[in-house]
């Protein structure tokens, strides 16, 4: 793998089986796997000064190795996304675990046998509890509508208290939204979980960190000799579309373009721009050992941001008298202005505005949209790498 900032004068396209654009996870799985399999020489062009999309991590000022785009917990279900990615690094044994700040009060998320304890008292938070046991089951994941369906009076209390204080205040800063602007459906599946298991991912076997960081991994995942990486590159100064030809470098391009970008952005916004939320990320050094008990605390129910971040409890770094943290605030994107879209509004008319783009390149044999902006939808880490493995898949049948 050669790493250059921007394109030489003499970049040739045509020299190339395939160009990827963007070196996030869609883009370097795809790589990689035609690298491999199908001895493709390939050009991953990323418009930002790094590898590894929104999973970027560095060491700030202080040596704390921190998330710049967010915290990425990694989980999944998937063993072969899991069997795939561990080519490429070792994990930690970190399991993810969340708190809510309630009026001060931390109680473990999703809310569970601890969190009724402490949200209702030691004697009838049990008692709640083991009306939950009779009714749902041990271990169990219950939507609050489901609470509610039972007719009973303290489970409805009990509905009633984790949707006004875990996800109503919550979501209306996450998303903007008024409460009468909150779908139901989205509320009634906000869900206790009847157990102790206060892991936030209790039932994903494969969980962890990357041992030495996710833009090692990347750097692993990419380092291949038939890949070459040029950061700094706006594919939208070198690439063009019609109905049937892509043309790279004012020349017809033949080979095949795996696209992980913004649609409407490679179009210029013309049929209108997609909606996404996006984050303002505040970091913060101090000069403690540690300021929470867990990797993330989510303020619910209280201050303007949503949520606080403390890097060292989730990568398990051990840096005396230093930590770094980060909060998060919830906004409008604003595209066009070099902001970062985080979260697809997945509602019907943004739906269709992403298939009207769609389909102006489904006639487009060798370009392929993957991903969570190319695809508009909101994917976890081991979401986009299924989607990456299951489309070079096919790429490489036809090859």
């Amino acid at each position: 793998m050669s790493i250059t900032q921007g394109l030489p004068q003499d970049f040739k396209p045509d020299t190339y089986d395939a160009l990827v654009i963007g070196a996030g996870y869609a883009g370097a799985v795809c790589a990689r796997r035609l690298a491999e399999a199908c001895n493709f020489k390939v050009a991953v062009l990323e418009r930002r000064n790094h590898i590894a999309g929104n999973a970027y991590d560095y060491y700030d000022e202080a040596g704390i190795l921190v998330h710049k785009y967010g915290p990425h917990i990694y989980h999944t279900y998937n063993d072969r996304v899991h069997t795939f990615l561990s080519r490429f690094t070792e994990w930690t044994d970190y399991q993810h675990k969340v708190l809510a700040n309630i009026h001060g009060a931390l109680m473990p998320v999703p809310f569970n046998h601890q969190s009724l304890k402490l949200a209702f008292g030691e004697e009838k938070g049990e008692n709640l509890y083991q009306k939950l046991v009779a009714t749902f089951g041990q271990d169990k994941k219950v939507p609050i509508m489901d609470l509610r369906e039972q007719d009973d009076s303290e489970l409805e209390e009990v509905a009633d208290y984790v949707y006004e204080n875990i996800f109503l205040h919550y979501t209306m800063k996450q998303w903007g939204k008024t409460p009468d602007e909150i779908d139901p459906a989205v509320m009634g599946r906000v869900p206790v979980f009847i157990g102790d298991d206060d892991r936030y991912f209790p039932q994903a076997p494969h969980q962890g960190m990357p041992k030495e960081g996710y833009t090692r991994l990347f750097e692993n995942l990419l380092n291949h000799d038939l890949i070459d990486v040029y950061l700094n590159v706006d594919v939208r100064d070198i690439m063009k579309l019609n109905d049937t030809t892509i043309t790279a470098c004012d020349k017809p391009y033949g080979g095949e373009v795996i696209y992980t970008g913004a649609l409407d952005e490679l179009f210029g916004f013309d049929e209108g721009a997609l909606p996404y939320r996006t984050v303002d990320m505040v970091f913060e050094t101090l000069p403690i050992d540690h300021f929470q008990p867990v990797g993330t605390v989510n303020y619910t129910v209280s201050e303007n941001f949503t949520r606080i971040t403390e890097f060292k409890n989730m990568t398990g770094q051990v840096v005396p008298g230093k930590t770094t943290i980060m909060r998060e605030y919830s906004r409008a994107y604003l595209p066009g202005m070099g902001e970062t879209p985080y979260y697809v509004i997945n509602d019907p008319d943004n739906i269709a505005l992403y298939k009207c783009y769609r389909s102006r390149v489904e006639k487009l044999v060798n370009f392929h949209p993957v991903g969570r902006l190319a695809e508009y939808r909101y994917y976890d880490m081991d979401g986009v790498t299924e989607s990456a493995l299951e489309l070079s898949d096919d790429i490489i049948s036809h090859h």
